[in-house]
């Protein structure tokens, strides 16, 4: 493992074997890739690099537009996706591959890091395969957002997945998430991409580290 601030970002690089070798880049709210990492490493057939990016303004960084808070008494939503996503392509992916060039790169994350990682593919060709983890798929205008745009480049997979008892909230925004990430998966089938939804069980908060493994290894083999 190797570690590294850039761009005022925490970058933890997990290696598991000679390269050029796929790499994901996983944006994370709290510092769990070595541990996902590990239960990734002793399932997978073949190496890979995982970057796990920490150190983020959650809510502004995962956030592709304004909009009002979730929840009583918290923050907004700042929408700056796109300011991320350009520090991304011009100083994190540069810096992390000089020493670890890739065969192909996807993008994965957890909650509103899984929102993003959908909408980084609407925005950018730097990713063929991406993983939304429990994503809030929930967020005011995704659908429409999907329904009428185009992904940038050529994307060859898409791994999508909820806890069962996700939708079973009282949140009434949130309530709609697992209708939406049915509706996504519709829409990336019917355009012929390879998706997969997993329902996993429990709530938004059970076993992160296992469900953000698994959406890892299904992106390695598919």
């Amino acid at each position: 493992m190797t570690k590294a601030e850039i761009a005022g970002k925490h970058v933890e690089v997990f290696q598991s074997g000679t390269l050029p070798c796929p790499i994901v880049y996983l944006n994370e709210y709290e510092k769990h890739g070595e541990e996902i990492f590990r239960i990734a490493k002793a399932n997978a057939d073949n190496p890979f690099t995982l970057v796990s990016i920490s150190a983020l303004d959650w809510n502004r960084d995962m956030t592709p537009w304004p909009s009002p808070p979730a929840f009583r008494n918290s923050e907004s939503f700042s929408g700056c996706a796109d300011i991320y996503l350009d520090m991304m392509y011009t100083e994190i992916i540069p810096e992390i591959e000089k020493e670890h060039p890739c065969s192909w790169r996807a993008i994965a994350g957890y909650s509103l890091a899984g929102l993003f990682a959908i909408y980084s593919l609407y925005r950018t060709d730097m990713f063929s395969k991406a993983a939304s983890v429990s994503g809030s798929l929930w967020y005011p205008g995704i659908i429409d957002f999907i329904k009428s745009g185009e992904m940038k480049g050529k994307v060859d997979a898409v791994y999508l997945s909820l806890g069962d008892k996700e939708s079973n909230v009282r949140n009434a925004s949130m309530q709609c998430v697992g209708g939406n990430t049915e509706e996504i998966e519709r829409i990336f089938r019917s355009k012929g991409l390879d998706t997969v939804f997993q329902l996993n069980e429990g709530n938004h908060f059970k076993d992160a580290e296992k469900r953000t493994a698994a959406a890892i290894l299904w992106l390695l083999e598919n």
